[in-house]
């Protein structure tokens, strides 16, 4: 397209086209193309509403439709000529359609604004994203319930500042970023059902004098309903903002399993297996195994963070309604949301295909003194003794374990009558790690038992 075309679009304002650099800075063609199916979308519903209104003829409307569909056809196969001095998809899409099919689609703007139409635009878009998202969490939860209820039994250290903590079970480990993602579930249908209002018919700002139906536009395209105000429609960008913290959430749950695979399928820990079609190798070291997909769910956080933060720092000084900074508010979405929904696929495949290795994580679970709190709940049940009289025995018995070079359960009971004359031969009935895990039977506790109970609930859940 020429500089001449950009004018006429523009109308009779401007006698002189812009030189290169306010082009290139003016252009959002270059990113704001991939909403072009959404933009044809609200094209479509506005004219079949302004011909059920009688702001336009039916042939034309009729015309308008057609030409809408040849254009959306050649963008879908390649063909189009996507322009820069047509600076956006609204106007390289309505320059196509008055090449195609002359005047009428002069009248397809009649009662609307680009101010509207790139809030409804990006509005489906972002939409389109969190339905995206929606069953990519759907999928990984449902990879981490069959995970659990496999091992369900599966005894291994649950861990506190990274230090043996206690003994959980492999299923409640897992249970536990089905809960996370469980809340980011629900936090995209949450934010989903919030934006589900229509910006299209606020036109610039303060609405139109057409007689237009908003209920019509708003009903063809999904929407629960138009918004309410037009200043506040065309300058709200809350939606995109919320997309970006419900990502933002997320991604930090993705990253932080992430860092558990790594350091769990490591050759210190060996608690899992990786797949070879979620690692790498090393060039030079034949033995290496490299996480390299965890590593990188790990890293995508810092380019979703920085998207939330980039669109918030746009946003915070802009008075009513639009302004051109709002150009800015795409580029960082996009990028969010393409590495939002990899990282979640990624996640999937990798908790589908890894192996939880059984027998090392029963060795960790026994080791670093895992049942001394279950030593000092027995003293506290049995003996009656208080808590914190409980604890300091344990932690005398842990240090005396510790000088041997030994676990609490090889201590004799010799030993540790020295230090509470009233421990007796049932103390061993707690130590074991499977006595451990089973006992902890309060309600989202560790025994297998709850942890069944909860793979049940979720797979009520997910149907």
């Amino acid at each position: 397209m020429t500089d001449k075309t950009s004018n006429q679009m523009w109308g009779g304002r401007f006698a002189a086209g812009p030189d290169a650099i306010m082009e290139a800075i003016n252009a959002s063609i270059g990113f704001d193309q991939r909403m072009a199916a959404q933009d044809i979308a609200g094209s479509r519903a506005h004219a079949a509403m302004l011909a059920a209104t009688g702001v336009i003829t039916d042939s034309d409307a009729d015309a308008i439709r057609e030409g809408l569909l040849t254009v959306l056809s050649e963008i879908e196969s390649g063909n189009f000529q996507f322009s820069t001095a047509l600076e956006d998809i609204h106007m390289n899409v309505e320059a196509r359609l008055k090449e195609i099919i002359g005047e009428p689609a002069g009248r397809l703007h009649t009662g609307r604004s680009r101010n509207d139409q790139v809030a409804t635009d990006f509005k489906l878009w972002v939409r389109d994203q969190f339905d995206a998202a929606e069953k990519g969490l759907l999928a990984l939860i449902g990879a981490l319930v069959d995970q659990a209820e496999a091992g369900a039994d599966w005894v291994m250290p649950g861990f506190t500042h990274l230090q043996t903590a206690q003994p959980v079970t492999w299923g409640h480990h897992m249970m536990a970023y089905v809960e996370m993602f469980g809340r980011d579930l629900s936090r995209v249908r949450d934010a989903r059902k919030r934006m589900n209002e229509s910006p299209l018919g606020s036109a610039a700002l303060a609405g139109t004098s057409f007689p237009i139906n908003r209920e019509m536009t708003a009903e063809a395209l999904g929407f629960d309903r138009p918004t309410a105000n037009s200043l506040d429609a065309v300058s709200d960008r809350d939606f995109a903002l919320e997309f970006l913290s419900t990502a933002s959430i997320c991604a930090m749950h993705l990253s932080r399993f992430a860092e558990e695979l790594v350091i769990w399928s490591s050759a210190q820990f060996r608690f899992v297996t990786l797949s070879d079609r979620f690692s790498t190798g090393s060039s030079i070291m034949p033995q290496k195994k490299n996480p390299d997909a965890a590593e990188l769910i790990r890293a995508k956080v810092g380019r979703i963070f920085g998207a939330n933060t980039a669109l918030m720092m746009v946003m915070k000084g802009l008075p009513l309604a639009y302004s051109k900074d709002m150009q800015e508010d795409k580029e960082q979405v996009f990028d969010a949301a393409d590495n939002w929904m990899l990282a979640l696929a990624a996640m999937e495949g990798m908790v589908k295909d890894m192996t939880g290795n059984r027998d090392s994580l029963a060795a960790a679970a026994g080791s670093g003194f895992s049942t001394a709190t279950d030593l000092a709940d027995w003293m506290v049940r049995v003996l009656k003794v208080p808590f914190r009289d409980a604890h300091h025995v344990t932690g005398a018995l842990v240090a005396m374990a510790e000088g041997r070079g030994v676990d609490l359960p090889d201590l004799t009971l010799e030993d540790m009558k020295s230090v509470h004359e009233g421990i007796t031969e049932d103390i061993f009935s707690v130590l074991g790690v499977e006595n451990s895990v089973n006992s902890r039977m309060s309600y989202g506790g560790t025994a297998p038992a709850q942890v069944r109970a909860q793979v049940a609930r979720w797979k009520e859940i997910l149907g």
